[in-house]
């Protein structure tokens, strides 16, 4: 008898089971929530405060060691100099030498080392760049300005906040175009422009070391931008 009632007992509890799994399949689906995606920027234009330049030393020699000694000897007037002027930094960026042939021309090595220099008083490093090229022999690969990582964070702080109160202000637009009287804040993004890499703007030829002029600079200005993109939540009734 036991057997029999327990099988009963199974198949009623099937049946409820596929009894309520059909009355949830007929039962209509959530209402979908509506969501509209909007997005607001605000850009403003900064003032550069860093300044950057890349030089270099070019020496050619048939011993390739005269030339990697003659090489090592100009860096290192030349990072004394510059580590005794104060508010600028400099580091070494690169190093190569390599066997240069030429038809009807004596084989000779090539020892090439750069340096790289950042500040922020531009006449400051204007005056030591020229001074680098006119009394030690570097060479003035190129230069260039972009916002200090203080400033820039600033910036995009004061922007963040305008482009918030802008892209509310769309996502009311929006929800009222819409027939909808109430919306809520949903999924946010919030974005800022990456900073520019400094690279150099300009080349200079070897030859030019000699009469190298002073060297002037103007800072110029870095767009700054900020974009809020996400989703409204329309919520209330929809007016007819």
């Amino acid at each position: 008898m036991t057997r029999p009632f327990r099988h009963a007992t199974l198949l009623v509890a099937a049946a409820a089971f596929a009894s309520s799994s059909l009355l949830r399949a007929a039962e209509p689906p959530p209402p979908t929530v509506p969501v509209v995606t909007v997005s607001a920027s605000a850009t403003s234009t900064v003032a550069n405060d860093r300044m950057f330049a890349w030089l270099r030393v070019e020496v050619d020699n048939p011993d390739p060691a005269r030339a990697a000694a003659d090489v090592n000897g100009k860096i290192g007037k030349a990072l004394a100099r510059i580590k005794g002027t104060p508010g600028v930094e400099v580091k070494t960026s690169g190093y190569s030498s390599y066997q240069v042939s030429e038809k009807n021309q004596p084989s000779r090595w090539r020892v090439t080392q750069s340096i790289t220099l950042e500040g922020a008083d531009f006449a400051t490093v204007a005056a030591l760049l020229t001074r680098l090229q006119a009394e030690d022999g570097l060479v003035l690969s190129g230069m260039n300005f972009d916002v200090s990582r203080d400033a820039r964070r600033k910036a995009e702080d004061a922007l963040t906040d305008q482009a918030i109160k802008s892209w509310q202000a769309r996502a009311q637009n929006a929800a009222r175009a819409l027939g909808y009287d109430a919306w809520r804040t949903g999924r946010i993004n919030v974005m800022t422009t990456e900073p520019n890499r400094p690279m150099p703007m300009m080349r200079m030829a070897a030859s030019s070391v000699a009469a190298a002029p002073p060297v002037s600079v103007e800072g110029g200005n870095t767009e700054v931008s900020v974009t809020v993109s996400g989703e409204a939540v329309l919520d209330g009734a929809r007016s007819r």
